[in-house]
């Protein structure tokens, strides 16, 4: 009798299977819900992670400091000229985040486009940026942009006709340097060629020079 009542009842069995395939389909249940959020959550689903080994810090420390040359090599300026740069766009709007994740600190972005628009072929890729720089190719596309719109937003500012004031010491210094009678060609032309990598797709016969390269002339009033 009592080896009788020690055995489960059919019934008994059964409830136990509902409950475990019960238990099942809610786990199973809160695993879709888990992915389901990660697709709504995530631009990507698996990253792909590349180490990348910054440059930044060093450039924007100890050779701003301690190897102007080398700054120069990457950055093509001078210190002093990066500081000013950054003096003029650091407040400008686009340098605000407008989204959950902070941005790159500005002195960071600035590098990153002097770094590239500084130099030209293999070495100015997005990829070959990104791992100079240590961040996504996408950040050095957005801090290129953002660096170039602050940059214009000082078009009127950077170039305009003198003032009266500024015409007179322009004409003055031309008067000491030359004669009286110079005097009032306070403006002043010069040219320089800025070589280009390659030749242009469009009308690039038009863009050799006489020094047989494929340039830009720029004149500074």
């Amino acid at each position: 009798m009592s080896s009788v009542c020690s055995e489960p009842s059919h019934t008994h069995t059964a409830f136990l299977s509902v409950v475990a395939h019960y238990k099942s389909y809610t786990r199973a249940l809160q695993r879709v819900g888990r992915f389901l959020h990660v697709l709504v959550t995530h631009r990507v689903i698996f990253p792909h992670e590349v180490p990348k080994f910054s440059q930044l810090n060093l450039v924007l420390r100890l050779y701003k400091r301690e190897d102007p040359r080398r700054f120069r090599a990457n950055l093509r300026v001078n210190p002093d000229t990066f500081d000013a740069l950054f003096r003029l766009i650091k407040h400008h709007p686009v340098f605000v985040s407008k989204g959950p994740k902070s941005q790159m600190p500005i002195r960071f972005q600035l590098a990153v486009a002097l770094y590239r628009l500084g130099n030209f072929g293999s070495r100015v890729t997005v990829e070959a940026v990104a791992q100079w720089a240590g961040f996504s190719a996408g950040a050095v596309v957005k801090a290129t942009r953002r660096v170039s719109e602050a940059f214009l937003s000082l078009h009127d500012i950077a170039i305009r006709w003198p003032t009266a004031e500024e015409k007179s010491a322009a004409a003055d210094w031309i008067e000491e340097q030359t004669c009286t009678a110079w005097r009032p060609g306070f403006a002043m032309v010069d040219g320089t060629l800025i070589p280009l990598h390659a030749k242009p797709g469009h009308f690039g016969e038009q863009f050799f020079d006489r020094k047989s390269n494929y340039s830009l002339n720029l004149q500074v009033m």
